[in-house]
């Protein structure tokens, strides 16, 4: 990535996550950084946190990266792709964040010859903790894919999936953060009722969501293989998981990330 040049097209939080992850690893110095934005706050909170060149056109931004990275909300990226699309060259990447934003439209848009690749992040980005997958369409080379795949580590997780798999992957960890969050939530409401004040009650349930999430990570072993040498036979944990098993969780569970990724595929459409 040496002297190449990325532009984000969109400079909230997501991109400012990214830009902050990429400055504070050295991938690029802030010279070779530079932002589109037409929310005046966003673009002066991101020029003077960062101490990169924020334009307002996000034409002049295309003109001079090498890397694009659309971060704009998905409902603007059609006006947007057609705005740039007489700036773009076989040698510029483009990079999309934006939901249901599919290759075959940013083809159409931008010619068949285009490079891009396409992310799906989430948003713990924020605290460097993000999960994201990332795809590239057949122009895009593995070059590329492995570029954007060292951006992406800046804030993160990544995985590499087939853009069919987009969908799936939304439901899972593009919108799963929320899913958590009612978890541990309600998790925090139980301890409630039973005597807990709720900032305690949350303060136990977000620790220990923390830390079972880093025991799958860390140890190598399965949900299944931890469920059992924590669960005593006859004990406490034990009698939890029956009530568990007995419920229909799982496929409510289910049913919430089918949905989702449904959503995400008719926002393809």
């Amino acid at each position: 990535m040496e002297n190449k040049t990325i532009g984000f097209i969109g400079a909230g939080k997501m991109a400012s996550a990214i830009i902050k992850g990429l400055l504070s690893s050295k991938t690029f110095d802030s010279s070779h950084v530079i932002a589109a934005e037409v929310n005046e706050s966003a673009a002066k909170h991101a020029e003077e946190s960062f101490e990169i060149k924020v334009f307002s056109d996000a034409r002049e931004v295309v003109k001079l990266a090498d890397i694009i990275l659309i971060a704009t909300k998905p409902f603007v990226v059609p006006e947007l792709l057609d705005s740039i699309k007489d700036c773009i060259t076989p040698d510029k990447l483009i990079i999309s964040i934006a939901a249901g934003v599919t290759f075959n439209k940013i083809e159409k848009a931008l010619g068949n010859n285009t490079r891009a690749v396409r992310v799906m992040p989430n948003t713990p980005a924020l605290l460097e903790c993000g999960m994201s997958a990332i795809c590239k369409n057949s122009q895009a080379t593995d070059e590329d894919l492995n570029l954007v795949e060292t951006i992406f580590t800046k804030i993160g997780k990544v995985i590499r999936c087939d853009e069919k798999d987009i969908d799936a992957v939304t439901g899972v960890s593009g919108s799963g953060p929320a899913f958590y969050y009612y978890i541990i939530d309600r998790i925090a409401r139980a301890g409630e009722k039973l005597g807990l004040d709720y900032k305690t009650a949350l303060t136990l349930s977000a620790q220990t969501a923390l830390g079972a999430a880093k025991m799958i990570q860390e140890t190598g072993n399965t949900p299944e293989e931890l469920i059992t040498a924590v669960t005593t036979p006859g004990g406490t944990t034990a009698e939890g998981n029956k009530v568990l098993n007995e419920s229909n969780i799982s496929e409510i569970l289910f049913e919430t990330v089918r949905k989702t990724a449904e959503k995400s595929a008719k926002m393809s459409e």
